[in-house]
This record gives C-alpha cells, structure tokens and sequence, in this order.
C-alpha cells in the first residue's frame, strides 16, 4: 500500500475519533441558557457577565428571596453592587426562568464512555419511550446540535423526567450526534 495512503487513513481516523473523545472527556455536562432579550439582556451584560457566565443560573430553582440572598452573597465578595432598577428587573427574569418551579440543572453528571452503540431502531425505540410523553419526536428530529449540546438537552430532559439510565443517555446522545448532528453546510 502507498504509504501516503496510510499516512492519510491515519489522520482521518484521528480526525474522525476527535469527536468521540472530547464527549467523554471526564467533563461534567454544563447548562446552557440562552440571554434574554431586552432590558433584562442590558442588565445581564451590565451587571453579571464581566465575571461570570448566565449558565450558573440553571443551577439553580430559588423563589425572589433565594436570588436576591444569592445576589447580595455573590456581589458583596466582589464588592459590585447592581443598582435598584437592575436588579428588580434581574430579579423578576430569574423568578420566571429559574424559579421554585423550575427543576436546577443536576451539578454531578459526568458523562460516561460509550462502548456499544444505538442502532437507529434501538434509538428510535428509546425516543418513543423517554421523549414522547412529553412531546412530539418532530423536535427532535428537526434539530442539528453537537453531541455536548445533545448531552445537555438530554441530561435537562431527564431531570425533567423523561428515564433514562446513564448508560441509555449516553448510548443515545452518541447516535443524535452522528445522526442528527451539526453540518456545517447548512
């Protein structure tokens, strides 16, 4: 054999396992939660993201006293008050989107290593059984996410209640990333 040709199939191969590799990484899963928009997104911009990411937020399922606590703990060490107006503004957003009913994203999964693999009818299958009591598989379907953002919808989804074991989750977040995956085309 050529041994440019085995030169390639080498760095192809490494190539193609990259992806494998960093899903599994020993990283715990984190939330990721989308900025709102308007006068909240000013304040969260203003206020919050010079030392810390919003995805702590998720972490979290605190009525207005909780946060305004957290708010006063956090800042005070930084010493970075937020003015009167921001913060009930921030307040009323978390009390909506991270209140005492809402679930907080679990803080102590790690992903596990996937050794066997979904076939499409054993995900399929899965699908039907975890995710479609709460709603339709045409969500899923239409989605294009990378294999650490399918890992936080499907942690999210089970903490909302869909059952899954940790093995599942992961056998089936491997397959919505091979088959339902990013392209970059689109």
């Amino acid at each position: 054999m050529n041994v440019r040709v085995v030169a390639l199939c080498a760095v192809l191969g490494a190539a193609l396992a990259a992806p494998a590799a960093a899903q599994i990484g020993g990283r715990p899963t984190r939330p990721q939660v989308q900025p709102p928009q308007g006068a909240v997104r000013q304040v969260i911009f203003k206020n919050c993201t010079a030392c810390h990411g919003i995805d702590d937020y998720a972490y979290y399922a605190l009525d207005r006293a909780g946060w305004s606590a957290l708010i006063d703990a956090r800042h005070k060490v930084q010493k970075a008050p937020i003015a009167d107006a921001d913060r009930s503004i921030l307040l009323d957003w978390l009390v909506t989107k991270f209140g005492p009913g809402t679930k907080a994203f679990p803080r102590a999964y790690v992903a596990q290593e996937v050794t066997t693999f979904f076939s499409d009818t054993e995900a399929e299958e899965l699908l039907g059984r975890s995710c479609k009591e709460c709603h339709e598989l045409d969500r899923v379907n239409a989605a294009r996410f990378s294999p650490d953002r399918w890992r936080v919808l499907t942690v999210d989804m089970r903490e909302r209640g869909a059952t899954l074991t940790d093995e599942e989750l992961e056998r089936l977040v491997e397959w919505l990333g091979r088959t339902k995956g990013t392209n970059p085309n689109q």
